[in-house]
């Protein structure tokens, strides 16, 4: 599965398919060929493991080496980056939602009626008010298996700042924060189809980043302008953008990380006293 990898300080390029954003001049057949080569190793693991289930589909990521740890603003906060290709859709998932309830904590039922008018309550399996997060699931256990109960999880975004110390710390190390939102426009399902078509980059503190960029079902094509995508849409939420890139990968969950760019480190600087 090892690729060449260009080492050397490229200069910028415009890609017009990625919103006319300017990234360095990686090679388009290296990209090409790791990502064939990573749904290629994918195909065969999961013949070696000989699955009962036909429609096992892992997650492809992007990730993105920086050279120095940013500083920290609002981290709990996911940045949406728009996707050619959806990796998810909200009939083919399983979503839940959390809302605000009313002072009678009736919020739930009320959001719940409103989704009912649409066509699978709008792609949503499950609303939960904040006054049952702070009931039902109180304890560490039952905030673990509701994490992972559910492919995707959404939060109107006005209780976003308390739904930390609400849901636990099994969100945010799985990666399944809550996606923020707005319930205060009347085409609730369209807002949950808008954040469907999402990925999402989420800031914390260290020098390595990973966001979907695909899915083991996908065309390489649509991988491969996922990734564009993403990468562009990326580089603009990161202190001095590619001067602090290091390098970005493509990878599952259980492969190698296959390079499609990278650049030397920085030199150190002489202090002077």
């Amino acid at each position: 599965m090892s690729q060449g990898v260009d080492r050397s300080a490229p200069p910028a390029s415009t890609s017009k398919a990625a919103g006319d954003v300017k990234l360095p001049e990686w090679k388009p057949k290296q990209v090409k060929a790791a990502v064939r080569s990573l749904l290629k190793y994918v195909g065969q693991q999961k013949e070696k493991a000989n699955s009962l289930f036909d429609d096992d589909d892992e997650v492809i990521y992007m990730q993105i080496a920086l050279k120095r740890m940013p500083l920290q603003t609002r981290k709990n906060k996911p940045v949406p980056l728009p996707l050619p290709h959806p990796l998810y859709t909200p009939e083919g998932q399983e979503i839940c939602l959390f809302v605000k309830d009313t002072r009678d904590g009736q919020g739930g039922k009320e959001i719940k009626k409103q989704l009912a008018k649409f066509e699978k309550k709008g792609g949503v399996a499950k609303v939960i008010g904040t006054t049952k997060l702070r009931t039902k699931y109180e304890s560490y256990e039952a905030k673990r298996k509701l994490c992972k109960s559910y492919d995707l999880f959404l939060a109107d975004d006005r209780i976003l700042p308390s739904l930390p110390k609400l849901i636990g710390k099994s969100f945010f190390k799985k990666k399944k924060q809550p996606i923020p939102i707005d319930l205060r426009k009347g085409n609730w399902a369209a807002e949950v189809k808008k954040a469907c078509a999402r990925t999402y980059m989420f800031k914390h503190s260290g020098t390595c980043i990973n966001i979907k960029v695909g899915r083991s079902s996908f065309a390489p094509a649509h991988v491969e302008e996922n990734l564009v995508a993403a990468l562009c849409g990326a580089v603009q939420h990161i202190p001095k953008k590619w001067a602090c890139i290091q390098g970005v990968f493509l990878k599952t969950a259980n492969s190698v990380a296959l390079p499609l760019f990278q650049t030397l480190p920085d030199l150190p600087q002489k202090i002077e006293v």
